[in-house]
């Protein structure tokens, strides 16, 4: 089999990349040793993001009384939320299906491995090993949980994020180590739906990667809502007997154990390079990430990196954006390097949050001279209407040019308003350009607009 391009892995690097040089003429093939669609449609973005829809729903319920609606007996059905998440990741899985069948990419089964000069070898599910040829290949394998030294995942009692999505029964008690979006997102699940949630930090904060003052935001409201947070802390290790884990966390205060059912490791993830073939072609690669130039090309010609085995943030829109770029290319067109400055994060909790550009406190290391603006839902209009006052948005500008550095939010539906400031970003807009845009009301997304004027001391609503 002869292909111009062969992707191998089909998440959402892989399947947009296989699918852009379709659509640029090529013939494509794209490898998958599971389904299509990778760790994101099967286990990661989509199905978390249903079971955080359940919970949510679920919290409104419990809530009802607050809207004026009587609802009495509700409870949840842990089985049916698993189920449902299931179903819509397999839908998904079905929808990559379509697309590559649309765009006349050939799909093989099995594991792809280098195996010279562009040629990969791949072994089906029986152990059969076939040969494929291609005159440019990409390496979009992804990655899996990151398994601590000391706390070794046994799928049963400590597990990963993978294994947590489909449970067997909903534990009574749990633990999570990390407080990043993983950690964060399956807390808020968990919690909702009845278990006791104990998170541990290693760093002194919560959402270490996000502004100062979102972190101490999201502390306030999960502890308010019950949730026992351990920052400064590691777990140690962990003892398990019968079905009951004793985990030893090591705290600011000294050793402490906690009891529970499961022990979620959500400390990041590790890329997915064994077996490549990477060593004997002789692809560069350090500390688990290939090396590659602004196009991911790797120290072999022909051959290509992207997504997660790449340095920048391990993100599905990140991988997606780097298979464009590669593949246009690769095909002689000129696309502009990615801005890794502009890539935005969002955490599916609730409240969302969501961020782009530099936090107040990076800004400050770099000696620039700043604006800051903050706008809380508490005085927004349709926040209040919604039942949803909790959070805020937060913007920077630097103060000689009215650049807009950085934008971070915390609320209900940010993840969908952050599009503003990375849309504004991207173009250069300035501070006074965001203010005097005329932002529909009443809205969520006018806290944005809100936040910018009080930057300016121009603001009407505070």
């Amino acid at each position: 089999m002869k292909f111009d391009i062969v992707v191998i892995g089909s998440g959402p690097g892989g399947y947009v990349a296989a699918i852009r040089a379709s659509q640029l003429g090529k013939k494509v093939a794209i490898i998958e040793k599971e389904s299509l669609g990778g760790v994101c449609l099967n286990w990661g973005c989509i199905p978390t993001k249903a079971l955080l829809k359940s919970a949510q729903v679920f919290d409104y319920i419990q809530h009802a009384n607050d809207y004026g609606i009587n609802i009495k007996d509700a409870s949840t059905n842990f089985d049916g939320m698993i189920s449902r998440s299931r179903g819509v990741a397999e839908g998904m899985s079905k929808g990559i299906a379509f697309l590559m069948k649309k765009n006349k990419i050939e799909v093989i089964n099995g594991y792809g491995k280098l195996n010279g000069k562009g040629k990969i070898a791949v072994t089906d599910a029986d152990g059969k090993t076939s040969n494929v040829e291609a005159d440019h290949i990409i390496l979009a394998t992804g990655a899996r949980s990151r398994e601590l030294p000391n706390i070794p995942i046994d799928g049963t009692h400590v597990v990963g994020y993978r294994q947590a999505m489909v449970l067997p029964k909903q534990p009574k008690e749990m633990v999570i180590i990390g407080s990043g979006a993983i950690g964060m997102e399956f807390a808020y699940f968990y919690h909702t739906i009845g278990t006791k949630v104990t998170i541990v930090e290693f760093m002194d904060r919560i959402l270490p990667v996000e502004d100062e003052e979102i972190s101490k935001a999201m502390m306030m409201n999960y502890k308010k809502k019950g949730i026992d947070i351990l920052t400064q802390s590691s777990v140690e290790k962990v003892d398990i007997k019968g079905n009951r884990c004793t985990v030893h966390i090591k705290t600011a205060k000294g050793m402490e154990t906690k009891e529970c059912d499961i022990v979620l490791s959500a400390a990041g993830v590790q890329t997915n390079l064994e077996n490549l073939g990477l060593d004997e072609m002789g692809i560069k690669h350090d500390k688990g990430k290939v090396i590659v130039d602004e196009f991911y090309r790797t120290s072999i010609p022909g051959v290509y990196a992207i997504g997660d085995i790449v340095a920048g943030p391990a993100l599905a829109h990140v991988a997606s954006a780097e298979g464009i770029i590669c593949v246009e290319a690769m095909c002689g067109h000129h696309p502009q390097p990615l801005n890794y400055g502009n890539i935005p994060g969002c955490t599916y909790t609730h409240p969302e949050v969501a961020s782009v550009g530099m936090t107040e406190a990076q800004a400050k290391e770099k000696g620039i001279e700043i604006r800051v603006g903050k706008f809380p839902f508490a005085a927004s209009g349709k926040a209040s209407a919604s039942g949803h006052k909790d959070g805020f948005v937060k913007v920077i500008f630097d103060k000689k040019y009215g650049e807009w550095l950085g934008c971070h939010m915390m609320g209900e539906g940010v993840t969908d308003m952050i599009a503003e400031a990375v849309v504004a970003r991207n173009l250069e807009t300035t501070g006074m350009e965001v203010l005097k845009s005329v932002h529909p009301h009443p809205t969520m997304s006018e806290a944005v607009m809100e936040a910018v004027a009080q930057a300016y001391d121009e603001c009407i609503h505070l």
